[in-house]
């Protein structure tokens, strides 16, 4: 079995290094202590400042969170930038359309190019050129999307869907590779449910919780190691304490015999995890979910899980009634339908992301204030109106449908980039516009306007 501490380490390919877990490697077991049986919570919180609220609406607010790479102003979309890209985007291109910040997944990068090489770069931020917020999925709903996953207590195997390479995340890998990785915000590493049955969702959930308290008490090592690191100006750093952790060295400035050229953190520096919600949909599993992760103090929450648009409302009233009113919350996932948006908002949610609008983009399904139109369609090819003639991007402002239709239909790289542009234009500044709407206190006008409009 290779690990996400083994896999293809050393051979040049950028595999992530064997000192990154320390649980079960082919063959060779290696034992891990149990936590101690002490309620496991981040005993600081949040570092002061990082989420401020400056209007509240009901359960909805408009708000501040402060990273060490700049402020999102909330709610916010965050571009789904899976690879360390955002498809068919550069990174210049999301910033000019109005991007606060991006979502990468744990999962992709850990296969490639390998969380070590991201690290040697500076972290994901100055590996990719966006100097922006940054967040990290955990990459648990892919890997359980996965054909042939086993599950265990300690974590899970799966096989790489680029290569079948044999590998296994672990709850304290997954903070390891996440702190290599470097966002800002870091998503717990959860369960997703093998089905959407209540004994399922209630496996799911109880194990993401068991999941949590070691992702707590690995993320609180790394930042307290972090820190003394820094303090101390010491960049030697060793793993041999018994407790079974794995070094603490990779996220840091030296591994044992390499020189890295990490500077060291300025003061204040802080990376933040999310606790993640599960409980599908099922209000009494969310509520009981929302209130174990509240307990555990983490900087802020990520809702995710398998959940129908029908009832998302009242599952966020349910959860956001319960999480701290004073740390942030990601909606995991949700974004490509403008409705999900407003009522993530209306009932407390902070942040999204979703691979929905640059995925239909690059398929010719794009947004308009009328609804979603395909521009392939026969009809467009001699239309010379702007694809929205009040839309500010790229796209609206320089071509015509019939130039979309004409690249679409002749297959160009230039369709899928053009369209990329146009639907994260929409989607960004859609939430924008909620954000402006809670502040002068026209929200529901301006929720009943566009959704009239957009499903007519």
């Amino acid at each position: 079995m290779l690990s996400i501490d083994s896999a293809r380490a050393g051979d040049g390919s950028g595999g992530v290094p064997k000192r990154f877990c320390e649980s079960k490697i082919f063959g060779e077991e290696k034992t891990r202590q149990d936590p101690p049986e002490e309620d496991l919570t981040l005993a600081a919180g949040p570092a002061q400042g990082f989420f401020d609220i400056k209007k509240k609406v009901g359960l909805a607010r408009v708000g501040t969170i402060r990273t060490a790479h700049g402020d999102i102003e909330t709610p916010a979309f965050v571009g789904a930038a899976t690879r360390a890209t955002v498809k068919a985007l550069t990174m210049k291109e999301m910033n000019e359309l109005g991007s606060q910040a991006i979502l990468a997944n744990t999962y992709h990068l850990i296969l490639r190019p390998g969380t070590e090489l991201i690290q040697q770069a500076g972290g994901l931020a100055e590996f990719c050129s966006w100097h922006k917020p940054t967040f990290t999925d955990s990459g648990g709903f892919q890997i359980f999307s996965l054909p042939n996953v086993r599950i265990t207590e300690n974590g899970v195997k799966f096989k790489s869907h680029i290569d079948g390479a044999n590998f296994e995340i672990t709850p304290e890998s997954s903070m390891q590779a996440q702190w290599a990785i470097g966002a800002d915000i870091h998503m717990a590493f959860d369960h997703l449910a093998k089905s959407e049955s209540y004994e399922d969702m209630k496996e799911a959930m109880e194990r993401t919780h068991r999941w949590l308290d070691r992702c707590v008490e690995e993320h609180g090592r790394l930042m307290e190691a972090l820190h003394t690191n820094s303090r101390n100006n010491d960049d030697t750093l060793r793993a041999g304490d018994g407790s079974g952790g794995a070094p603490n060295d990779f996220a840091l400035s030296k591994i044992i015999g390499e020189e890295k050229t990490r500077q060291d953190p300025p003061e204040g520096y802080h990376q933040y995890l999310y606790a993640v919600v599960q409980g599908g949909k099922f209000n009494d599993l969310r509520a009981e979910s929302a209130e174990y992760c509240a307990g555990k103090n983490p900087d802020g929450f990520g809702i995710g899980g398998v959940f129908t648009a029908d009832g998302m409302d009242s599952m966020l009233k349910t959860v956001n009634s319960i999480l701290p009113e004073s740390k942030p919350r990601h909606l995991l996932g949700m974004g490509q339908e403008p409705i999900d948006l407003f009522v993530g908002a209306e009932f407390g949610c902070d942040t999204f992301d979703c691979v929905g609008p640059t995925r239909m983009a690059r398929n010719g399904s794009l947004y308009t204030k009328d609804g979603r139109i395909n521009i392939k369609n026969a009809k467009y090819t001699h239309d010379f109106s702007p694809l929205e003639p009040d839309c500010n991007c790229e796209c609206c402002k320089n071509y015509t449908r019939a130039y979309l239709h004409h690249l679409f239909k002749t297959d160009e790289i230039t369709a899928k980039v053009l369209a990329s542009i146009h639907n994260e234009y929409f989607i960004v500044h859609t939430v924008d516009n909620i954000r402006a709407s809670l502040l002068d206190d026209t929200f529901a006008d301006y929720k009943k306007s566009f959704l009239s409009r957009y499903y007519q």
